[in-house]
């Protein structure tokens, strides 16, 4: 990067960082208006629904004395607005919210004895902004889906949408890609992997809608964006009253207790909003056999925001987070009649503030400031095995971002820039404890291990080590539209400076045709990336003292030389079609091919919680979705998502601690299936609603993902995994678990008073059919996982 490049990006960033108060750099919408009668006369009390039938999301509020009103912290859609007042006609207009700017309107009620104003008619549900496939959920749809049981968080909702493979603890495959989602809660971007295992997840009770982008992602991400999950958490603008809320008890098997409360409330100019959620229970990840052996934990999850609005220009906000949880890592039977006992504790904080100001009538700035700093720790026991390890590591992200938005029209235009400072420290130790494990006779022996064997005589294998990270950004991206053609254009450009040092200038471009009549809306994009890779033990996995315990087969196809991991750079191609039937159903199709150099993923420490980044020479990713999403009609609503996948990844592998796991040598031959290729993945949600009442379903089926290509008769033979062979396919061409259906139920019902709900009653049941099946088979990756087996849960909701 030249000095001119460096300077240039400097003066942007501090330009757009300190023009004014650190904000917020995730984008939220604002609708302001006046009501009045035809006379020009204001009409308080007017009743003002925003409403998007898709998501489910609805928000209200009513016109004070001088007619006004306001909706903020909306998240970025296409949304109905009703407009209503007795003795006048109701009022019904559809407006596109895409950008920070607000939205002005003034709301002419005519008297009921004349006819109707509708400004907009009913159009249908298409979005003809978006060049890439986005989907969203409300929190109405959230509060219903019989999500499972246990220590799943967000996630668990997004795996309901397309392109995503599920996998064990909660964890997903965004199109063929491992660690390499953000999600951006109220402005703040989060890359970890925010599963049970690794990290602390994303309480669903916090959410008032997500947003999941995993086609035409904007240049103003940067970092992990195989998929943004964009949160909007709950607010208390807009809410009537000083204090409302719930407090949640909830009971389920595996001796699972679950409280919550939470609470929020408003004013003029002000709100709040606080969640606290708390659980405990013996099934605290997947197990690694059919026995539930030694897999107790609980969790503490935590979330505060407060919004002001000192002037009618401002907007500030400031926001905490925080969770911690503590459990034990699930056995094998062998390791349970050996007493092991690993337990693993995850802590996280985070506190960002940020501020909106309106420059002018078309123009908003926004910026962030923010620290996260994530730790984790495991400690074992006398009786582990056939390895014991240690854990101390510390991860803090302080983040600066800046944004500028112009809206003229229907042309958008965004800039930004933003940076990460990343101080990692890690602490590791490890011995081998069985000698059966890297024995000297046997055929895959490594000697590098021997030193650390403590069965002969070693002494344990201890790394310590930290540094910091820095990652700078910018970008710009324009949108312009007109009445059949939208065309997004965007250029980013990031440096990155930790154990490597990189560049990359990516071009993201995309554009949406809208077919004559209903025919529905065509798009393309072209997206270059620049992944960096996951912070978590990246200086344990990317050290030379790593690398000399790496298995011979890996030194080998890299040439004896060490080689730290580098970003993963990829050319993302996507074909969509979309079209809506009506006002009640949408559907989208759409089809892409990544291509990536030094892919990132992760190897699983011999299933515990600790996780070593990886990356491969690359890997080749195609697939098709769909999506047919039927809005709310009769009391029914529902989602269909199919995804279909190939993911191809070329060897040698860099990074990671692969010890012992003969897979390695068979992976590092030649291309191979990586274990987020699926062929068919099908979720199916369904909601009946009738009165205070209601039932709702979910049913996936996934064809297998790949498993390892172990000998059935060693697995036979073994233990602790001879009777998992049923489920899982070791003969075929690619190695894979079998196909499963899981179908999870829930029933609820709300007892109203004074109009609103006073208790809701929720009896929930997940894998009804008591299916025993498995998310993945002894993984080189993610070792080997079981689906949850039939848990039924009981919740009781008290309202105030």
């Amino acid at each position: 990067m030249t000095q001119i490049s460096r300077c240039a990006l400097a003066v942007l960033a501090a330009s757009l960082l300190f023009s004014a108060v650190p904000v917020a750099a995730q984008t939220t919408a604002t609708v302001r208006g006046v009501v009045t009668d035809q006379q020009g006369s204001v009409i308080p009390g007017a009743d003002v629904r925003l409403r998007n039938g898709l998501t489910g999301l609805e928000r209200t509020t009513t016109s004070d004395q001088a007619g006004a009103f306001a909706i903020a912290n909306i998240p970025l859609e296409a949304y109905d607005l009703h407009v209503e007042r007795a003795s006048f006609s109701p009022y019904r207009q559809r407006i596109e919210l895409r950008s920070s700017v607000p939205v002005s309107l003034t709301v002419v009620l005519p008297l009921s004895v004349q006819v109707a104003v509708t400004v907009a008619p009913d159009e249908p549900l298409v979005d003809m902004v978006s060049a890439g496939t986005r989907t969203q959920i409300g929190v109405g749809r959230i509060e219903q889906l019989p999500v499972p049981v246990g220590s799943r968080g967000l996630e668990a909702v997004l795996v309901t949408f397309p392109g995503f493979a599920q996998n064990a603890n909660g964890a997903i495959h965004p199109r063929g890609a491992h660690n390499q989602m953000t999600f951006v809660v109220d402005g703040l971007p989060i890359s970890d992997q925010l599963t049970g295992a690794f990290a602390n997840a994303l309480d669903t009770s916090i959410v008032q809608s997500a947003e999941l982008i995993t086609g035409n992602v904007p240049a103003e991400f940067g970092g992990k964006v195989s998929g943004v999950a964009i949160v909007t958490s709950r607010s208390g603008l807009g809410i009537s009253r000083r204090l409302a809320g719930d407090v949640l008890i909830s009971a389920a098997g595996f001796d699972t207790v679950q409280g919550a409360v939470q609470a929020g409330g408003g004013g003029a100019g002000w709100g709040y909003f606080a969640s606290v959620t708390t659980m405990r229970t013996d099934r605290f990840l997947d197990q690694i056999s059919i026995d539930n052996l030694h897999n107790s934990g609980a969790f503490v999850r935590t979330y505060g925001r407060v919004d002001l609005m000192p002037t009618p220009r401002d907007m500030v906000r400031v926001h905490v987070m925080g969770g911690r949880s503590a459990f034990e890592l699930a056995n094998l039977r062998s390791q349970q009649r050996a007493g092991q006992d690993q337990r693993q504790a995850l802590r996280d904080v985070a506190v960002w503030g940020s501020h909106l100001r309106t420059l002018t009538a078309t123009s908003t700035l926004e910026s962030i400031a923010g620290v996260r700093t994530a730790t984790a720790a495991l400690r074992s026991s006398a009786g582990d095995t056939p390895v014991s390890a240690t854990q101390d590591r510390r991860v803090s992200t302080i983040t600066l971002a800046g944004r500028l938005t112009r809206g003229i029209g229907t042309t958008v235009l965004r800039a930004g820039a933003d940076v990460q400072v990343t101080p990692v420290r890690e602490h590791f130790t490890m011995g081998i404890t069985s000698p059966r494990f890297n024995a000297p006779d046997d055929p895959g022996f490594n000697a590098a291990l021997a030193p650390f064997d403590l069965t002969q005589g070693g002494v344990p294998f201890v790394f310590d080590a930290a540094r910091t990270g820095h990652a700078y950004g910018a970008f710009v991206q324009q949108t312009w539209q007109t009445r059949r053609v939208t065309l997004s254009a965007g250029l980013r450009h990031d440096v990155y400076r930790f154990i490597v040092a990189g560049q990359q200038l990516q071009p993201r471009v995309g554009v949406a045709f809208a077919l004559p009549g209903s025919a529905g809306v065509i798009r393309a994009s072209y997206n270059r990336n620049y992944q960096t890779p996951p912070h978590e033990n990246l200086l344990l996995s990317s050290s030379e003292a790593a690398s000399r315990l790496a298995p011979e087969s890996i030194r080998r196809a890299l040439g004896g030389a060490y080689r730290p991991i580098r970003p993963e750079r990829q050319n993302v191609y996507e074909l969509g079609y979309q079209r809506a039937f009506g006002q009640r159903a949408t559907l989208d199709v759409s089809a892409y091919r990544k291509r990536s150099r030094d892919q990132q993923d992760n190897n699983n420490f011999f299933n515990t919680g600790i996780i070593f980044p990886t990356a491969l020479a690359g890997i080749d990713v195609t697939g098709v979705e769909a999506r047919l999403t039927l809005a709310e009609r009769r009391g029914v609503s529902g989602t269909l998502s199919a995804t279909g996948g190939r993911a191809v990844s070329s060897p040698p592998f860099t990074g990671g601690l692969f010890l012992g796991q003969d897979a390695v040598d068979l992976l590092s031959s030649g291309p191979f299936a990586i274990d987020h290729d699926q062929r068919l993945s099908v979720h199916g949600t369904t909601t009946y609603r009738a009165g205070s009442s209601w039932i709702s379903a979910s049913v996936r089926h996934d064809s297998g993902l790949v498993a390892n290509p172990s000998d059935p008769d060693a697995v036979a033979a073994d233990p602790d995994f001879a009777d998992l062979l049923p489920y899982v396919d070791l003969t075929a061409a690619v190695p894979r678990v079998r196909p499963r259906t899981i179908v999870d139920l829930a029933l609820g019902h709300d007892v109203r008073a004074a109009g609103r709900p006073a208790w809701t009653v929720q009896i929930q049941v997940t894998n009804l059919t008591n299916r025993t099946a498995l998310y993945n088979f002894q993984s080189v990756f993610v070792g080997t996982r079981l689906v949850q087996p039939r848990t039924m849960a009981v919740r009781v909701r008290r309202h105030f």
